[in-house]
């Protein structure tokens, strides 16, 4: 997936974030497969464990079996058809989340060659808060990054003013 390229700008305001709420001290489960940004968490002092690649839409053992003090889903609900399953089983007390943003001037991500690459939700940012309220998360934190691309074109000009991440602080606020 990151043969290509390597979002650097990502993972240092991901890393950021996380340091900015998250002690090293605390047990992370980090929803998806190890990934690049896995050992970014590791190499910071963070104790990481992953899912195993499992569907979180139809397999949630690894979320309900988890004794991690933080979830962490680093680009990885808008990937589920029900995210509202996902979340509400998380047992941590803390969740820190982020999520491509909806571009109105794009369509939805949709790999070609990946089935489990493509993106069935493409949140706005209210969208997102109100999932995670429903679910039980209170928001402590959040914040936007726009993603400029070395292209030239609409698209691109549109891209370095309109947010395309966003991510929260969340703590459970009920069982």
């Amino acid at each position: 997936m990151y043969e290509s390229h390597y979002p650097k700008k990502r993972y240092q305001k991901s890393l950021s974030f996380l340091q900015k709420h998250i002690p090293e001290n605390e047990s992370i489960l980090d929803l998806g497969v190890e990934n690049p940004f896995t050992q970014i968490m590791r190499d910071h002092g963070y104790a990481v464990s992953n899912t195993g690649g499992e569907d979180l839409d139809l397999d949630l053992s690894a979320i309900r079996s988890s004794d991690a003090s933080v979830v962490t889903a680093f680009e990885i609900f808008e990937h589920l058809l029900a995210p509202f399953n996902a979340l509400q089983e998380i047992r941590a007390r803390k969740l820190v989340a982020s999520i491509p943003l909806r571009l109105w001037f794009s369509p939805a991500y949709r790999s070609k060659t990946d089935e489990r690459d493509r993106h069935f939700h493409e949140f706005e940012a209210w969208q997102f808060d109100w999932l995670l309220e429903k679910t039980g998360w209170k928001i402590i934190d959040s914040q936007k990054w726009t993603h400029p691309v070395k292209k030239i074109g609409l698209r691109p000009i549109l891209r370095y003013f309109t947010p395309r991440y966003y991510i929260v602080y969340a703590e459970r606020f009920k069982s």
